[in-house]
């Protein structure tokens, strides 16, 4: 992980696969000088991506709290971050760093048991309110992550599952695997991505707060969850091989890191959407007056697999 890149643009980096199309060989871009606070936006794939980050994560802490039996509360830096305002959004990640909790990786979302729904609650008001939670070191955390039974690590994937041209695909003994199973390597299907940066910030988060950890990941129809256990597992198996995907960042920086793709055949049904989103029309202005479109989600709703909320009984 270079630590020449920003929190923000850290936090905003889309892969090249998101990229709507390259800059490359163009001498001349009338919006090129587009200025937010002051990083330049390249297209509206970053804004995209914030949005649908933010709407992903909503879904589930409403899917959580629907079972009436659990409630999920925000608790990694993205959840909490300004989610209407992407100049507040630069400037809440700029006070992060200024704290220096620039390499601090939090799981994105704690879950509780309801029965313990107000305590929880008056712990985040006597700490300030949940937007100030990420500027609070985790040794001053202990009224609030004693009572946790599960971490989540959220990921989001603008695609149908069911229509992904090799979902269903049955694992079958693979070459490159030594004959363990798996897909071809160019199989498009739901998966669950980790990145190699991440393992070892969350291995020792897990370890440090004796919280499970779990990586949730959202379709736009379908998700599904996996224990950090066993990605562990799977990848030391050898069977998720690491790939190297190539990221971009707003400032137009980018960077290669190591992803695992886990094939939802080794997770569980998390849930399935029984209200589809909508897809709104959306803009910013900048301080010129230029304005950026692009397309956010809205609406929709989540609900938890009878599998999803029989984990969660079994943690209380």
């Amino acid at each position: 992980m270079s630590s020449q890149i920003s929190l923000f643009d850290r936090t905003l980096q889309v892969s090249a696969e998101w990229l709507e199309f390259p800059l490359c060989g163009l001498r001349w871009i009338d919006w090129d000088n587009f200025l937010l606070n002051p990083r330049r936006l390249r297209g509206s794939d970053f804004l995209m991506r914030w949005s649908q980050g933010v709407w992903s994560e909503e879904r589930l802490v409403t899917a959580v709290n629907d079972t009436g039996r659990f409630f999920a509360l925000p608790y990694g830096p993205s959840g909490v971050a300004p989610s209407d305002d992407i100049n507040a959004y630069e400037l809440y990640f700029e006070r992060l760093e200024k704290a220096g909790l620039l390499d601090v990786k939090r799981p994105d979302l704690l879950i509780f048991s309801i029965t313990r729904r107000e305590h929880v609650l008056e712990a985040v008001r006597a700490l300030g309110g949940l937007s100030e939670l990420p500027f609070i070191l985790e040794d001053h955390l202990a009224m609030l992550l004693d009572d946790a039974l599960l971490a989540v690590e959220c990921e989001n994937s603008l695609w149908k599952a069911r229509q992904m041209p090799d979902y269903r695909a049955e694992l079958k003994p693979q070459r490159r695997l030594n004959g363990k199973l798996g897909l071809k390597k160019n199989a498009v299907l739901p998966t669950i991505i980790v990145k190699e940066e991440d393992r070892e910030r969350l291995r020792s988060w897990q370890a440090k707060n004796a919280i499970p950890v779990h990586v949730w990941q959202v379709f736009y129809d379908l998700a599904w969850g996996i224990s950090f256990d066993r990605v562990e597992a799977l990848v030391e198996e050898g069977l998720i091989e690491p790939t190297r995907q190539i990221y971009q960042a707003p400032s137009g920086a980018t960077s290669q890191k190591i992803i695992y793709k886990v094939y939802y055949h080794y997770a569980y049904e998390l849930g399935e959407s029984v209200e589809e989103p909508q897809l709104e029309a959306a803009s910013i202005v900048d301080k010129n007056g230029h304005i950026l479109p692009f397309v956010k989600f809205a609406g929709g709703n989540l609900k938890l697999s009878a599998a999803a909320v029989k984990l969660l009984e079994e943690l209380v």
